[in-house]
C-alpha cells in the first residue's frame, strides 16, 4: 500500500524528465506546464529520435554515459523538486541514474509496467500481488522482471522518496507505438474492418495525458509508493472502435469476428487486433487490476472517444506511420491478411 503523507501541493516544482520528447515524456512536459502551477521543467535526451515540446529547458545527453550523467548532476544548480523517468528498461542504468541523482533531487518518478507482477496477465493484480524478484544491478533479461528490477534500483537510492506507476497499456497523442493509431489508421482506410469480439468486453487502456497529470498530482501531494494505474476498465472494446469510426468520419463497417475464430486462424493477440487478448486462458485477466490504491491518491480518467479523437487530431497531421503492409511498428493485420480473414468469416 503506498505511503500517502499528508498534502501539501507544491508549486512551482522544478521537474527533470529523462526523455521528454517522446510520448509518455512529453505528456508530463506538456502536462506540467499546462497545470499553470509554475513548474519548470528539464528534460534530459539525445535529441536524436524526437522533438523537445516547446516551453521546456533542455539538457543533452545519454543517460548510458557516466560523463553526461556527471554534467546532469552539475546543471542542478540548487536541484530538482522531482526526477520522472520514462525510459528506464535496464535495473543497472536505471540505478545508475538515480544514484547520481540523488544528492540533487527531491523525489523520483520511475514509470514501470504491469509486466513487472509476476501473476499479470494470467491472474487479478491488487496491491498486494508479487513482482518478479529482479536484481536491482541486472543487465539483461526479459521486459517485466527488468521493470521490476529497475523499480528496486530506485528505492535504493530514493528510500521512501520514490513515486512508481505501474503502467496498463499506454494511448493518446504523439504514440509511439501502433495500438491506438493503428485502429485509427486502419479504420480512416474505410470499407469492411475486422474486429475481435466480444465487442462488450470492457478494456483498460489509459491516456499518456492522464497518467502524467496523476503522478504530477502524486508528486505534488508528496504521495510516495507503488500504484497500477490502468485504464478505468469501464469501456469496452466497441466503445473504441465506435469512437475511431465517429473521429476519423469514415465508411468503415466493423466485422466482429469471435475468439474462437481469432484463435484458430492464429491472429496474434496484442498485436495483430492491438488490445485484443482472449478471455480465457492465460491472458483472461490482462484487464483486471485493482485501480483502488491510485484513485484514492488522485487518478481520474477521461472518456476514451476523448482520447480517441485528439490521438486522430494529431495523427491526422503527421506523416503515415503505416509500412507497406498497413501495419505501424509490427501493431495490426497485414491488409492481404485482414482480407483472407474476413473472406473466411464471410464463408462460415
Amino acid at each position: 500500500m503506498p505511503d500517502r503523507i499528508p498534502a501539501f501541493m507544491i508549486v512551482g516544482m522544478r521537474i527533470l524528465i529523462i526523455g521528454g520528447g517522446r510520448f509518455l515524456g512529453r505528456a508530463f512536459a506538456t502536462e506540467a506546464l499546462a497545470m499553470n502551477a509554475g513548474h519548470d521543467v528539464t528534460v534530459f535526451n539525445r535529441g536524436r529520435t524526437s522533438v523537445d515540446p516547446p516551453g521546456v529547458q533542455v539538457i543533452r545527453g545519454d543517460r548510458e554515459k557516466t560523463a553526461d550523467l556527471e554534467r546532469l548532476a552539475a546543471a542542478a544548480g540548487a536541484g530538482w523538486d522531482l526526477v520522472v523517468d520514462t525510459c528506464g528498461y535496464q535495473p543497472a542504468v536505471v540505478g545508475e541514474s538515480a544514484r547520481m541523482l540523488a544528492d540533487h533531487a527531491a523525489a523520483y518518478l520511475f514509470i514501470s509496467s504491469i509486466s513487472a507482477y509476476e501473476l499479470w496477465p494470467s491472474e487479478p493484480i491488487t496491491a498486494t500481488s508479487p513482482k518478479f524478484a529482479c536484481d536491482p544491478h541486472e543487465t539483461e533479461g526479459e521486459y517485466g522482471p527488468l521493470k521490476a528490477g529497475c523499480e528496486r534500483a530506485v528505492e535504493e537510492h530514493f528510500p521512501g522518496r520514490t513515486i512508481t506507476l505501474d503502467a496498463g497499456l499506454i494511448v493518446g497523442p504523439h504514440e509511439n507505438q501502433g495500438r491506438l493509431t493503428w485502429w485509427l489508421s486502419r479504420i480512416a482506410r474505410g470499407g469492411p474492418v475486422l474486429a475481435p469480439a466480444e465487442p462488450k468486453r470492457r478494456i483498460a487502456p489509459i491516456d499518456a495525458r492522464d497518467l502524467a497529470r496523476f503522478g504530477l498530482t502524486c508528486a505534488a501531494q508528496g504521495s510516495y509508493g507503488a500504484f497500477a494505474v490502468p485504464g478505468p476498465g469501464t469501456e469496452s472494446m466497441e466503445d473504441m472502435l465506435e469512437a475511431c469510426v465517429a473521429a476519423t468520419g469514415s465508411d468503415a463497417r466493423l466485422v466482429w469476428a469471435d475468439e474462437a475464430f481469432l484463435l484458430e486462424h492464429e491472429v496474434d493477440q496484442w498485436t495483430g487486433l492491438p488490445l485484443w487478448a482472449a478471455a480465457d486462458g492465460p491472458t483472461s485477466a490482462v484487464w483486471a487490476v485493482d485501480t483502488g490504491p491510485a484513485q484514492a491518491a488522485g487518478l481520474t480518467w477521461r472518456p476514451i472517444a476523448d482520447t480517441v479523437r485528439d490521438t486522430w487530431a494529431w495523427l491526422s497531421t503527421v506523416e503515415d506511420l503505416s509500412d507497406e503492409d498497413g501495419r505501424i511498428k509490427g501493431h495490426g493485420l497485414p491488409r492481404t491478411r485482414e482480407e483472407e480473414l474476413l473472406e473466411l468469416l464471410a464463408a462460415r
